[in-house]
């Protein structure tokens, strides 16, 4: 129902509402997340994490749900391992192990105090297009994983911001905008959250002039950072993703509790 790429950076979202720093060591914390087309259930998705110190890890999966189960089925399941640096969750290893109908694909990415130190790709990709857009070793500097690059310290500055992410195939930056904040509620959650708009930027690792990433480019996203009571950290709550098909919807059913 919604392209892969697209599909992708909205599991990529919706496991960036669970990933809370925490400072108590051993702490564990379960979420689970809706997301929709427009009003029409597409996902779900539930999450677990573990912290420890400066330590983390996230383990997540993913499923299609409602109508989007009968056009096609798309699941998923990740994990990611880090450390806190500063405001920033800096991963050590990202994996994505993602499947839509028969097909599957698996991303497995290393990083070392953050530039990337391997990727893997299964299976290898054919051959690119003469519109590929090739990642360069730059590309793979100073980078975040999807997952973990938009949780940020609770005395960091949400937004304006530039976050520069590698997901194993594609080089992109989100550059987020402040527009205010908005009350929010859900499950363990009540109180004020901040908005940002979000524009997608594609550096590297995708086809010049596909369409979907084009519309994704000139049309901007909108994120809803608030901050977990256990823990000093902002992360997402809600997200607005716009595609070809629709607005895609990601929201915290859950947050905390």
């Amino acid at each position: 129902m919604i392209g892969r790429r697209l599909s992708r950076l909205a599991f990529a979202l919706s496991i960036a509402l669970l990933a809370s720093p925490a400072g108590t060591a051993g702490l564990q914390h379960v979420s689970e997340y809706d997301i929709s087309l427009g009003v029409l259930p597409i996902a779900k998705a539930s999450f677990s994490s573990e912290f420890g110190g400066n330590g983390y890890r996230i383990s997540g999966s993913f499923r299609s749900w409602g109508i989007a189960e009968i056009i096609t089925k798309i699941s998923a399941e990740t994990t990611v391992s880090g450390r806190k640096r500063g405001d920033k969750l800096q991963a050590d290893r990202y994996s994505l192990v993602y499947k839509t109908g028969k097909r599957t694909r698996v991303y497995d990415v290393t990083y070392r105090n953050g530039n990337v130190t391997r990727t893997v790709m299964r299976p290898e990709p054919k051959q690119r297009p003469e519109s590929w857009v090739p990642v360069t070793e730059g590309d793979l500097r100073a980078v975040l994983d999807p997952l973990s690059g938009l949780v940020f310290d609770g005395d960091a500055r949400v937004c304006p911001r530039r976050v520069p992410i590698y997901d194993g195939e594609s080089r992109l930056d989100l550059v987020l905008t402040p527009k205010g904040t908005k009350a929010f509620s859900t499950d363990g959650f009540e109180g004020e959250a901040i908005v940002c708009e979000i524009r997608y930027e594609p550096k590297s690792g995708f086809r010049r002039g596909r369409s979907d990433i084009e519309y994704l480019r000139k049309t901007p996203m909108e994120v809803w950072f608030a901050k977990a009571r256990s823990v000093n950290v902002y992360a997402p709550v809600y997200a607005r993703i716009p595609t070809r098909m629709g607005q895609v919807y990601v929201k915290a059913a859950r947050y905390g509790g």
